[in-house]
Order: C-alpha cells, then structure tokens, then sequence
C-alpha cells in the first residue's frame, strides 16, 4: 500500500510541474500579445523627421535663391544670369543743359550723356513722363528706373509696378511714350523689357542692381531733389525730332558741368560767379601743363 501511495504522489508532482510550464508559458505569450511593438509612434516620429528635412530644404532654398540677386565680391552683377537683360559700357560723367536734348541709342535710355540735375528718385511714381536727360542722371546714382508704356500698362498691371516703388528708395516710375513693350526697367548701363508685371524678372533686376556698387558710376550719390528740378513739376519728357546741335553718345556738343566732391555743383543764385570760379581777390593758380585728356 505505502508503494502505492508513494507512486501516485509522485505522479500527482510531475503534473503539477507540467502544469506551472505551461503557466508560465501562457503568461509570456500574454506578455508578447499585451505589449506590440509601438508603430505608431515611430511612424510619427518618422513624419517629424520628413516634415522638418523639407521645411529645413525649403528654407535653406529661399534663402539661396535670395543670395543669387545679392551683389557680393565673387557675383558683382547678377544680372548676368537673367534672361533678356541688355548691358552696355557707357562713360559717365559727361552732362548736357536743361536746354540741349541727347540722341540717345537706346528708348528708354540707360546710360551716356544726362543732364546736370537728376530727376528725384526716392520712391518716385510720376504721373507724367518725364525728360529722359535727368531721368538717366539718376541711373548714375545707382537707382533703377521703371518706365511703361501708358497704352499698355493700365489698372492692376500699373498698380503692381507702382507698388514696387512707393516708398521705396533709389526708384521711380515713369510713363515712357511710343515704348516698344509694355514696360522697361533701367538701370546704369542694363536695360529690361518686360510684358507682365508677375514676371519675376521684375525683383531679380532691381535686388541685382538698385544701389550695387558693382556696376554704377557714383556709389554714395543720392536721390533726393536739389535745385533745378521739382518732382512735383518735372521737365516733361520731349518727343519732337532730334535738333541738328543734339549731343551725341560720345558726348560731343557736352556741356561740362563743375564737380564738387564728385557731385554736380547746384546751379548758381543771380549774380554769383559760377561754380569753380576764383573768388575775388584771390590768387589764381597757374596754367597747368598737362595735356589734355
């Protein structure tokens, strides 16, 4: 009997340890279930990651594309890499009276002989078109000028032009007669024309070469009005044929204006000697003997 007993204890043992295996098996496979790995999470994660590689490219994007019209040591003209812009070297320097009138060789013009007195140029919009000779004076000043053609460019057109200059400085707008294209931009030694205002070729041009002191002849010249010209009257802008005595694009039939610290010395008040003359009493220098240049 005690054998018998004993062998049925012991069986009864061996199913009890069975029994906590299998337990304890089922417990781990209850874990696994209860516990899935956290896909969503790392998808998220994953999302973050994308949306801030494309908002850092997008970024990084604008700011190279702003630094590509930005002139600097190793880009002096930008310019250069917008399409249709027309360059050409003028001499500066050599300026007309308010009476002779230049042939010029370009329509608009941007470079060559100008008048003494620049037209104003900080944010100007001109109702009226204005003579092209203190027009260009301006452009030596480092401004940008945007001439239109008052047939073509009317309403929204002109009231996005207009607001790429009001308050603007070193730019004006102007109305330009009989422009072959709806519009044009200027300045010192570039020309564009351009059909629609939403072309942005617009921007590119005056962040390339308004004020670059690359490409224009007087850097620290200004815009505002000084005698000679008022911007609320300007000197209208002529279209009669070309007078015999018109100066040409070299500058002969120039008049030479006296320079005063590289700018055109103000037109003289009644009764004073002109500018660069000898005051009275004093000394005058002698004859210089260097030839001419």
């Amino acid at each position: 009997m005690a054998s018998g007993t004993k062998s049925r204890s012991g069986g009864s043992k061996g199913s009890k340890g069975k029994g906590v295996k299998s337990l304890q098996k089922a417990s781990r496979s209850a874990s696994a279930v209860k516990k899935p790995k956290p896909w969503g999470t790392i998808g998220i994660i994953v999302a973050l990651v994308v949306v801030a590689a494309v908002v850092f490219g997008y970024a990084i994007t604008k700011i190279n594309a702003a630094n590509a019209w930005k002139p600097s040591d190793s880009n002096k003209d930008p310019s250069k890499d917008i399409s249709g812009v027309v360059k050409v070297d003028y001499p500066n320097g050599i300026h007309v009276n308010a009476t002779q009138r230049v042939a010029y060789d370009q329509a608009p013009p941007f470079g060559g002989p100008h008048d003494g007195v620049w037209a104003n140029c900080d944010g100007m919009v001109y109702a009226n078109p204005v003579r092209s000779e203190n027009m260009v004076h301006m452009l030596e000043h480092g401004a940008v000028w945007i001439a239109y053609n008052p047939d073509k460019v009317k309403g929204a057109d002109l009231d996005k032009l207009k607001a790429k200059v009001t308050g603007q400085d070193f730019i004006a707008i102007s109305p330009y007669p009989g422009l072959d294209r709806p519009f044009s931009l200027q300045s010192w030694g570039h020309q564009l024309k351009l059909d629609t205002p939403d072309d942005e070729r617009v921007d590119e041009f005056i962040k390339s070469l308004k004020r670059n002191t690359y490409t224009f002849p007087e850097p620290g010249a200004t815009c505002d009005t000084i005698d000679g010209f008022d911007p609320t009257n300007p000197p209208p802008f002529n279209s009669t044929p070309l007078p015999p005595d018109a100066v040409k694009m070299d500058g002969t039939g120039a008049t030479k204006a006296t320079m005063q610290n590289g700018q055109e010395a103000p037109p003289s008040s009644p009764g004073a000697p002109p500018a660069g003359a000898p005051v009275s009493g004093a000394s005058s220098p002698p004859p210089s003997t260097k030839p001419s240049q």
